[in-house]
């Protein structure tokens, strides 16, 4: 799909198909995670790729909601702490290099013809129980990935203008 196109077409998928989703395509968008850019090159991103059948009950602690869990598989993406790169004034960079890494998981899941949906408001203690974490691992963000079941809502988004300045605020 063209670039532009594609960013128009993705979505927040909140119905999912039990479809499941061929090897290559899985591979493509997990690779296309790994190639995002982090700061100073340190890749703290780290993924979970977890199959959702019959572990339904056991994934709704993460995320309360029967969409969680009706795609084929979920994804928690993570930063490995140890590995994030932390600014000379203590701002570190794991947040932002992970959701870099998420942003381009979504995009080449779209193009795979698949739908994602960004949660960041999940239990981390039950993630962390589930997910078998190291303590230095952090969950920070979630998508269900699969064959949407619902069709794209009109996308709005505030004009351009309300979010460009130029030269200063």
């Amino acid at each position: 799909m063209e670039f532009s196109e594609l960013i128009l077409q993705r979505y927040s998928t909140r119905a999912y198909k039990s479809t499941p989703i061929p090897e290559e395509a899985l591979a493509r968008v997990l690779d296309a995670a790994r190639m995002a850019p982090s700061a100073g090159n340190r890749q703290p991103t780290g993924l979970v790729v977890i199959h959702t059948a019959g572990r339904e009950e056991e994934l709704s602690r993460i995320f309360a909601s029967p969409w969680f869990t009706q795609a084929p598989i979920l994804i928690a993406a993570c930063a490995v702490m140890e590995q994030a790169w932390t600014r000379w004034d203590g701002k570190c960079y794991a947040d932002v290099d992970v959701a870099i890494a998420m942003d381009h998981l979504i995009l080449a899941a779209a193009n795979e013809g698949l739908g994602t949906c960004w949660i960041g408001a999940f239990d981390d203690g039950a993630a962390r129980e589930i997910l078998g974490l190291p303590e230095k691992v952090q969950a920070v963000a979630f998508t269900p990935l699969g064959y949407p079941a619902d069709a794209r809502p009109p996308k709005q988004r505030r004009p351009l203008s309300a979010m460009v300045h130029e030269e200063r605020w």
